[in-house]
C-alpha cells in the first residue's frame, strides 16, 4: 500500500509538472510584477547607493550620498557613518518607489533604451529641476563637470539596471518556451 502511494505522489508530480509546463506553454507568467519590481527597485538602490558612496570616498562627486535624504537630516550629520547608511537607505527607498513606477508606466517596452532614458529624467529631475529648488543637490552651474558626469553616468546605469530587468522578466519570450524546446 505504501508503494501505491508512492506511485501516486510520483504521478500526481508529474502531472503538477506538466501543467506547469502547460502552463508556460501557454504564455502565463508566473512571476507578480509588483513584488519583482519592489526586489529590482531594493537591489538597484543598493547596488548603486553604495556605488555613489564609493564615488563620493574616490572624489568623483561632489554630492552627498545621503542628498535624497538632505530636507529631512542636516548635512553635517549625512556626512558621518549613520548618515552614509541613512543615505543609501534613502537611495534604497527611492529606488524601490522608481522600479514601482517604471513597472507602471514602461514594463512593456523591450531593450535597454527606454532605461537608459529613464536614469536620464531621473538625473534631469533630481539635478536640473527639483533637485536645486528643494536643496538636495547644488546647482547644474556650481556643480562641477566631474559630479555632473559622474552623477549622470550613475543614473543612467541605474536606470538601466531597473528598466531592463524589469523588461527582461516580463518580455521575454524564450521564457515562455516550453521546457526542453530548441
Amino acid at each position: 500500500m505504501a508503494v501505491s502511494t508512492v506511485k501516486g505522489n510520483a504521478k500526481g508530480d508529474k502531472q503538477a509538472g506538466d501543467n506547469h509546463k502547460s502552463r508556460q506553454y501557454e504564455g502565463a507568467h508566473l512571476t507578480n510584477p509588483w513584488l519583482f519590481s519592489g526586489m529590482i527597485g531594493f537591489f538597484a538602490g543598493l547596488i548603486w547607493g553604495v556605488m555613489r558612496w564609493l564615488f563620493y570616498e574616490m572624489k568623483f562627486t561632489t554630492e552627498l550620498p545621503g542628498f535624497l535624504a538632505d530636507p529631512f537630516f542636516k548635512s553635517a550629520y549625512l556626512k558621518t557613518g549613520w548618515g552614509i547608511v541613512v543615505g543609501i537607505a534613502s537611495y534604497i527607498v527611492f529606488s524601490v518607489l522608481a522600479a514601482l513606477l517604471y513597472q507602471a508606466l514602461l514594463s512593456k517596452l523591450k531593450g535597454p533604451w527606454p532605461g537608459v532614458l529613464y536614469g536620464l529624467a531621473w538625473w534631469v529631475i533630481l539635478f536640473v529641476l527639483l533637485g536645486p529648488v528643494t536643496g538636495m543637490s547644488q546647482r547644474i552651474t556650481a556643480a562641477g563637470w566631474n559630479t555632473l558626469f559622474s552623477e549622470l553616468c550613475l543614473f543612467l546605469l541605474w536606470g538601466i539596471f531597473i528598466g531592463y530587468s524589469i523588461a527582461f522578466e516580463f518580455t521575454d519570450e524564450a521564457s515562455r518556451e516550453p521546457l526542453g524546446a530548441h
